[in-house]
């Protein structure tokens, strides 16, 4: 527009215009990132998104308006070679220049728009993550010490009513503790290891209350590598033996079972102790939290018909 056919036609004038343009164009297109950047400072907010636009538009055609005036009035100014000035060719080049304007600011400030909102995304799922693991770490933290406290309550019991048998029942606490620590590292774990797990507590109760306790399982192979959060099953166990009546003449019965539907039942027989069992709330409460923290449907607590029963759902993996 600035020179017509010349432009191509004559090699002296094309050298010349090129490398005018080239040399004062080139910054004064980086010299328009500068208010685009100072914009983004001065307005940061998503809703500011209409006014960085509007005032980068206005900034940028302005700018530009001027560039190009100052070419074509500066060709003429100094007589450049192949230039002859047209007031209806200045006219086009600046519709066109702003239109150009106009589209590249709304596209960069979409671009911009959009890393914000993948950024502030991140931001806050990485929050979220932050949050579920601290929330974790607490609930964890709650069931260490609380099987600690209460397996070491069971050996004081058992050392004077039974040392060979407290012996035996200390053997198998520091394997069974062994577990208990390396399900911190996880924050589910598969369903057959938690069952291996939960056998092996069994055996240490069982070394306590003898025919007084009795554990039936019956597990579908299909759900064995779906997940529960770790100790779960141990929690529920315990809850059952802690608020009970165990005796030889009066067994507890605890049952482990899987549904159809995918899900993990643990049920015993309410004989429950005629004395209020003092109870830090750890064992339920811990596990609905659990399943609340990772967004999953919480277990569902029933009691009819003599039988306490807690119904988890199982996660796959």
């Amino acid at each position: 527009m600035l020179f017509g056919k010349d432009y191509f036609g004559n090699l002296r004038v094309f050298t010349l215009a090129t490398l005018s343009i080239i040399v004062f164009w080139t910054p004064i297109y980086f010299l328009h990132a500068l208010p685009a950047i100072f914009l983004r400072k001065r307005f940061p907010a998503e809703k500011q998104a209409l006014t960085r636009l509007c005032i980068a538009i206005t900034i940028h055609m302005f700018m530009s308006g001027a560039t190009i005036c100052g070419f074509f009035y500066g060709y003429r100014l100094i007589d450049f070679p192949g230039f002859t000035f047209n007031l209806v060719s200045l006219q086009i080049c600046l519709a066109v220049t702003w239109f150009i304007n106009i589209i590249l600011n709304i596209l960069h400030e979409y671009i911009y728009t959009m890393d914000r909102w993948k950024q502030t995304l991140l931001e806050t799922e990485e929050l979220k993550r932050a949050n579920l693991q601290s929330q974790l770490d607490g609930l964890k933290q709650q069931v260490n010490p609380h099987f600690l406290f209460n397996s070491l309550n069971s050996l004081t019991a058992l050392i004077s009513e039974d040392p060979k048998q407290a012996e035996l029942f200390a053997e198998e606490l520091s394997s069974v503790y062994r577990y208990v620590l390396r399900a911190n590292e996880r924050t589910l774990t598969e369903l057959d290891q938690e069952l291996d797990f939960v056998h092996s507590y069994y055996q240490l109760l069982k070394t306590r209350y003898n025919r007084g306790l009795d554990l039936t399982m019956d597990i579908d192979k299909q759900y064995g590598h779906y997940q529960i959060p770790p100790l779960t099953l141990q929690l529920l166990v315990e809850n059952a033996v802690k608020h009970n009546i165990i005796l030889p003449e009066q067994p507890l019965q605890i049952h482990i079972q899987t549904s159809k539907e995918g899900k993990l039942s643990v049920q015993n027989n309410l004989q429950k102790k005629s004395q209020r069992v003092l109870s830090n709330g750890v064992g339920l409460s811990n596990i609905i939290s659990k399943y609340q923290v990772l967004g999953h449907p919480i277990p569902i607590v029933k009691e009819a018909n003599g039988q306490f029963v807690v119904t988890l759902p199982l996660i796959l993996s």
